[in-house]
């Protein structure tokens, strides 16, 4: 029964999952849809040319369901797809064409994509089409006919993009909430090892902190992509400095993140070798709960949809961030030895970042410390 059980709920969430993956896909999906009919027809009807289904995968490349929609996906489909066919066509007349051919043909193009850029999709352009040039018979429009058909699948997905775009602001918003929250999971992680005197669950804190930096990457992804679709796309253009601002505060988290490991790592250490009294385990250990408490005031601010709310809360936010440093010294936290004021030192300059990021420049985050 139990095993019934345990089965039942994998499928309800499985299906769950997928209900939300359906709901979150609807408006990509009509635009990949529209964009590759669409560059199938004006390839087929405009150019005239024959089966262009090039045109067709290239728009519907270029408007998947990945995060980085941007001018880049699009010229990596159209450079790569050209590329593709003149590197294919060059190497099968020094060659021949044949099933061998293909095989160092394409493993040639691929080595040539990985040299000329990092991308994956420009890669597997460039193989494809130099594969292609050698198994296929060539077009009735000549060979390039393809690389057309594939420039203008990208174009269409460009106009799409202006015309019909993604809200910019959704995924960094999203992965911004998500990373504030394991930032602050990992400080109350980190006051409860505290708390309990266990270096284990520090280590634990540590290694949230850790699997954080992919979280890190995408945003820093899904904000290239919204800025470059912010300025594509008239009916965001406005919210540019939003996008900016999002980018800025960013780039402190980041910092403070990194600093936040440092702590996690310093704390197993203080731990296990008995550095810190009651008291100062305790002043340590709230300082930390209200930072993680102040960070759920930087996602408020950081996500809310009008500009009024985002100040209210980044000012509150401040606030409570500006009187979390005045306490950060070791008098005031009640700590006595050396080990002790170390992992204080080392707190202080995760909240002059985190002050950074409600707006604060250098100098205000670092005279809201008292003096050491």
């Amino acid at each position: 029964m139990a095993m019934w059980a345990v089965a039942r709920d994998y499928v309800n969430d499985l299906r769950s999952a997928g209900v939300v993956r359906v709901r979150h896909s609807l408006r990509p999906a009509v635009s990949m849809t529209v964009g590759a009919v669409l560059a199938y027809f004006i390839a087929e009807t405009v150019l005239g040319h024959t089966m262009p289904i090039f045109a067709a995968t290239s728009a519907l490349i270029s408007l998947g369901f990945g995060r980085d929609l941007t001018v880049r996906k699009v010229l990596e489909v159209a450079v790569g797809c050209t590329l593709g066919i003149a590197v294919g066509d060059l190497l099968m007349h020094v060659l021949g064409d044949g099933l061998w051919q293909a095989a160092v043909i394409l493993f040639l193009s691929i080595m040539v994509a990985r040299f000329l850029d990092r991308g994956v999709i420009f890669a597997t352009q460039l193989g494809l089409q130099s594969l292609f040039v050698v198994l296929l018979p060539a077009t009735t429009g000549g060979p390039f006919s393809r690389s057309l058909d594939a420039v203008v699948g990208g174009l269409l997905a460009l106009t799409l993009t202006a015309v019909l775009p993604r809200d910019p602001r959704v995924e960094p918003r999203r992965d911004l909430k998500g990373l504030l929250e394991m930032f602050g999971t990992m400080l109350r992680e980190c006051a409860e090892a505290l708390a309990d005197a266990d270096s284990t669950r520090a280590w634990h804190a540590l290694v949230r902190g850790r699997n954080s930096q992919s979280t890190l990457d995408a945003i820093r992804a899904s904000l290239k992509s919204s800025s470059e679709v912010a300025r594509i796309a008239p009916a965001y253009r406005r919210h540019r400095g939003e996008i900016e601002e999002l980018s800025k505060a960013v780039g402190f988290l980041d910092l403070a993140m990194r600093n936040g490991r440092v702590v996690a790592r310093r704390l197993a250490s203080v731990i296990n070798n008995a550095a810190l009294t009651q008291a100062a385990a305790e002043s340590i250990a709230e300082l930390l709960n209200d930072t993680a408490d102040a960070l759920d005031s930087v996602a408020d601010g950081l996500i809310a949809e009008r500009r009024e709310e985002r100040a209210a809360q980044m000012r509150s936010a401040h606030r409570a961030l500006a009187d979390i440093a005045a306490r950060a010294h070791p008098k005031i936290l009640h700590v006595e030895r050396l080990e002790g004021e170390a992992l204080v030192v080392l707190l202080r300059p995760m909240l002059v970042d985190l002050l950074e990021a409600t707006g604060d420049d250098h100098e205000e985050a670092v005279a809201a410390l008292p003096r050491i």
